[in-house]
């Protein structure tokens, strides 16, 4: 058997954060998302849901947020997402605009500076 054989299934985006809370709010607050696991005592992991959007946070105390997407979201109004976060003052990395290779998508940070990039596929 190769690796090329073997059927994937889920993969979700591992997200670290300083203030595991704050993020929960921000996740769950702004973009909808709904917490369906914590681990911990205090809480240290958890895991969100939004329709087919899985994501995890994980606590990692002292991270400093690269330059670099830590995950791609893919959602059927990118504009109106777009517009959604400004309205809450969500600090926007890269403006919506719509892409050659067939995106309309902007880049966003979470409270921690986490960069996660939006897309939606153009018609």
């Amino acid at each position: 058997m190769s690796a090329t054989t073997v059927g994937f299934g889920r993969i979700a985006p591992t997200i670290p954060v300083t203030d595991i809370q704050h993020s929960i709010e921000f996740y769950r607050d702004v973009l909808g998302m709904t917490v369906t696991f914590t681990n911990g005592s205090p809480t240290g992991f958890v895991i969100l849901r939004r329709d087919a959007a899985e994501l995890h946070l994980t606590l990692v105390s002292g991270h400093r947020a690269g330059h670099h997407n830590v995950a791609h979201l893919m959602v059927d109004d990118a504009s109106g997402l777009y517009e959604h976060l400004i309205e809450h003052q969500v600090r926007i990395v890269k403006r919506l605009r719509d892409a050659d290779y067939g995106l309309r998508g902007f880049v966003f940070c979470d409270p921690d500076g986490n960069r996660i990039d939006v897309g939606q596929p153009l018609p």
